[in-house]
């Protein structure tokens, strides 16, 4: 819940408060210039560095190799584009942090630490099909009709190299 209201409420009163700090400061028409320029200049950059993030992610994928990187790196791009073109000082910067290589880098990091502490904590959870019984499947009876998994994967394909 503090999350919903500093995004919705504590952010765009301070975007505000710094637009007409800005405004003030270098007046309305340049303050109108900037928002404008460094959203057309955040979507040309979100364009351009997703559509090198996709293509290294489809030379990931046509190694055999899981994009991990490349996933995460496209998820800050699209974040970014969208902070990018919100009008306002706060959101821009952030926005531009995430475009460029080497912040993208740091932020990417960040975030891999708060999932290796987060997700771990999501898996512990239980979670069951069938009646809405708290009886873990160890205690549940044989009668009782909980969903079951069974088969294999896939083979994982092989690429010769020509």
């Amino acid at each position: 819940m503090p999350w919903l209201f500093i995004l919705f409420v504590v952010l765009p009163a301070l975007e505000l408060y710094l637009l007409i700090e800005l405004g003030q400061l270098i007046g309305a028409t340049n303050t109108f210039l900037l928002i404008l320029g460094t959203g057309i200049l955040g979507s040309y950059m979100a364009k351009s560095q997703g559509l090198a993030a996709w293509r290294r992610l489809n030379e990931k994928l046509s190694k055999g190799g899981i994009p991990g990187k490349e996933l995460v790196d496209g998820a800050i791009i699209l974040v970014s584009g969208t902070l990018l073109i919100t009008p306002g000082v706060l959101t821009d910067i952030i926005g531009f942090l995430g475009l460029f290589p080497l912040t993208r880098n740091a932020i990417r990091s960040v975030t891999a630490k708060l999932f290796k502490t987060v997700v771990p904590l999501a898996g512990q959870m239980n979670f069951y099909s069938g009646s809405p019984s708290t009886a873990t499947p160890e205690e549940a009876s044989a009668e009782e009709d909980y969903a079951t998994w069974s088969g294999s994967a896939k083979e994982r394909p092989t690429y010769d190299s020509n």
